[in-house]
């Protein structure tokens, strides 16, 4: 679907014309051929106003809409927009709060263009950071086209499952309930329906959603969700350029890269009490040097992400420079410090500057 010739889409962040409508300062990734010679000395430029001229408007018909991916946390929601666009945009964890922004995926084919919104999952929220993740995902849900909520149809539901339920059933948004993870079991697929109506008949609500089964680890079940969607949506012109396939910032994607590499290691040891800043980029045509810092909420915890003998730190770089590499084709160095920003989770300001307030 996306074409025979198609390069890493991280690639093309030289592309002049990579700008996204209707987002205004965000920065725009997108698929096409890199020129890893000419690496700008500039940073990539920030989306422009919508309503400029130089602005490209899409004009290519058929059918588009924006689609809220919704669902407690570790479902698969990450993992889903990552199979069904064929690259990877979103970092995957099995850790709460790995996905800790709104990230928008692109999906363009012929039939026309679907903007995905992959949210934060919703989770029993502890602290300010927690309660914001899960208003982040909630407030998503308004102004949709459609709404695509994953359950994990190899374990029970949660309370958060139910909650979804009842919140797609305050409007008539059409609604795909997506039973994912069905390679590792299908056995709570009937209570999830039992569920729904119970729920249906306490709100005396008659929405009729799509059932359907995925998995998106093994690529199983992603066209008949794909045909579903495109039949909900309404007709018009793509919302951006057909080369987008997502406006995640460019910092904020290297910040989680490096942020995924930790998770992979310390697992439930700390990565709540972890964030990643990115300050500068410098970037030449033969490399680009990232420099990075980490902090963390506490002076004990430092040792800990720094490893015996910087053995963590090491790793963690030469990881995440490896597939920031072959994202963005051109080599990495990537430098990180280690800070303490005491109760950084309890400081709105230091939250807003992370982009997760």
């Amino acid at each position: 679907m996306l074409g025979k010739n198609r390069v890493s889409f991280f690639q093309c962040l030289n592309l002049s014309y990579c700008k996204v409508l209707f987002v205004p300062q965000k920065e725009a990734t997108c698929r096409g051929e890199a020129k890893k010679q000419q690496a700008p000395a500039q940073p990539v430029p920030m989306i422009g106003n919508p309503m400029d001229e130089e602005t490209p408007v899409p004009t290519t018909e058929g059918r588009s809409g924006v689609i809220a991916v919704i669902g407690r946390t570790n479902v698969g929601k990450s993992t889903l927009l990552n199979a069904l666009l064929g690259e990877k945009v979103s970092i995957v964890s099995d850790t709460v709060q790995t996905t800790r922004n709104v990230i928008r995926a692109i999906f363009t084919e012929d039939r026309g263009q679907l903007v995905f919104l992959d949210t934060p999952g919703v989770h029993k929220a502890e602290g300010e950071m927690g309660k914001n993740l899960n208003k982040m995902a909630r407030s998503s849900v308004g102004g949709a086209d459609a709404i695509l909520l994953v359950l994990d149809a190899s374990r029970k539901s949660w309370q958060e499952d139910e909650g979804w339920m009842r919140r797609l059933m305050k409007d008539d948004t059409p609604c795909i309930l997506l039973f994912n993870k069905t390679d590792l079991g299908t056995g709570f697929i009937a209570s999830y329906k039992e569920l729904w109506a119970k729920v249906a008949e306490e709100k005396e609500c008659d929405l009729k959603p799509v059932w359907l089964e995925a998995s998106a680890l093994k690529g199983q079940g992603l066209s008949a969700l794909t045909d579903t969607l495109f039949s909900i949506v309404p007709d018009g012109p793509h919302l951006f350029p057909e080369e987008i396939l997502t406006d995640y910032p460019r910092k904020l994607n290297m910040a989680d890269v490096i942020r995924e590499k930790y998770f992979e290691r310390l697992h439930d040891e700390l990565p709540h009490c972890l964030a990643i800043w990115i300050e500068d980029i410098e970037e030449t045509p033969a490399k680009w040097t990232i420099q990075a810092v980490v902090y963390v909420e506490r002076h004990s915890q430092k040792g800990i992400v720094i490893g015996e003998k910087g053995r963590l730190l090491k790793s963690v770089q030469y990881q995440a420079e490896k597939e920031l590499s072959e994202m963005y084709g051109v080599k990495m160095k990537v430098k990180l410090w280690v800070k303490v920003e005491k109760n950084w989770r309890k400081n709105f300001f230091f939250l807003k500057k992370l982009g997760y307030a």
